[in-house]
């Protein structure tokens, strides 16, 4: 298997990142570089300089805004957006609901849809986990009943992220109680501004505001808002997952955040040196960089099985990259601690404007990396895979 890149693959790569470095502006990656919250404004105006370039849904059809890439130039613009570093996608519109309403959704709903996802019109939440149905979406029991032209739909969905600001959230709703419960469950539109939606805040442990808990009472929805057919929602709920599970390597944030240590460590005195000198911290990050690297030619090999003929085929090692991909960036979080030390206690508002309140953004975002390992499915959910897939057990 050739895992090198060729001349045009360079050049490919070249072009993104000439491209990124001139449009994402200063102030942005600056943010993005010390871990700050990006404001709305900004991740929409990124979205739109996107879309204006062409590129802001590359793994789409091109009659809906696709580009027509090979997969190795989506794995080098996704790397390259990462690297820069760019403003993240928003996942939910882009690498979730679109390929089901593409695959799955009428022509009208393609139409109405599609574009506005491409351009940040709308800005959609995922209506998925409930407080009984989180790793078992099985279980849901959120009702929609179907009367006359309107679906009526009562129950609550929690860990929806940012709902505080998506006009639209799309759910998996029970429409059928009398069937088992993979085989009762529908795809659902729904506008947030619709009576009877409540969203209420959930305050994370960085102490964000990322998260919500969103309740629907009598809430009515348009029947055509139903995609593909009635009770099939378990078919494309688990379509829509596995676009979700495939971009949480994030090979480029990690080898970001490695060279982000690397120069602060040279800054950072310990002991009257610099700690980058530090026979035991320089073996730690040596041992990250190993482990990213590895990482990283394991997602090449994945990329390169699907440029070949075994494109379709389930490759196992798309779960190992979840593993590894999510467990690295917990470890550089770690290590950024490390670097920080005692200057890392201070909330991020408590740190003021003198150009070290960067630091007040290292713990919290230590905090937050936790849930990396659990959410896009648990890294022992795929271990399970992983054993049923290669071990056959």
């Amino acid at each position: 298997m050739d895992l090198s890149f060729s001349k045009e693959e360079i050049a490919f790569r070249e072009e993104v990142r000439a491209f990124f470095r001139a449009a994402v502006p200063a102030t942005t990656r600056v943010k993005l570089i010390e871990g700050r919250e990006l404001s709305r404004e900004e991740i929409v105006a990124w979205q739109r300089a996107l879309n204006a370039r062409g590129w802001a849904v590359p793994s789409w059809p091109k009659e809906w805004g696709g580009t027509g890439w090979t997969a190795v130039q989506h794995y080098i613009f996704r790397e390259e957006m990462q690297l820069t570093p760019a403003p993240p996608q928003l996942g939910f519109g882009i690498n979730m609901l679109g390929p089901v309403l593409y695959n799955f959704g009428n022509e009208v709903q393609k139409k109405r849809f599609l574009p506005r996802i491409a351009n940040l019109d709308d800005w959609w939440c995922q209506g998925f986990s409930e407080p009984g149905a989180g790793s078992d979406l099985a279980a849901v029991k959120t009702t929609a009943k179907l009367e006359g032209d309107v679906y009526v739909v009562n129950g609550q969905k929690t860990w929806t992220t940012f709902a505080q600001h998506a006009n639209w959230i799309f759910c998996l709703v029970r429409t059928d109680t009398t069937v088992k419960k993979q085989a009762g469950i529908s795809f659902l539109l729904i506008e947030m501004n619709t009576p009877g939606i409540t969203v209420r805040p959930i305050q994370t442990i960085d102490g964000g505001h990322e998260i919500n808990e969103v309740f629907f009472d009598d809430v009515r929805v348009p029947a055509e808002n139903l995609v593909g057919e009635p009770n099939k929602g378990w078919d494309y709920a688990k379509f829509l997952l596995g676009h979700e599970r495939s971009s949480i390597a994030r090979v480029g944030m990690s080898k970001e955040r490695v060279r982000r240590i690397r120069e602060l460590a040279a800054k950072t005195l310990a002991g009257g040196r610099p700690l980058i000198e530090d026979g035991r911290f320089r073996e730690k990050l040596t041992a990250l960089e190993v482990e990213l690297k590895a990482l990283e030619i394991n997602q090449l090999r994945v990329v390169a099985a699907e440029s070949s003929a075994e494109k379709g085929k389930f490759n196992p090692a798309s779960a190992i990259l979840k593993i590894v991909g999510s467990e690295i960036q917990q470890k550089t979080t770690e290590l950024m601690l490390e670097v920080v030390g005692p200057f890392a206690a201070p909330y991020a508002t408590e740190c003021g404007d003198d150009g070290g309140s960067w630091m007040g953004q290292v713990a919290p975002t230590y905090f937050n990396k936790r849930s990396v390992t659990i959410y896009g499915g648990t890294n022992e959910i795929q271990r399970g895979i992983i054993a049923k897939a290669v071990l056959g057990l």
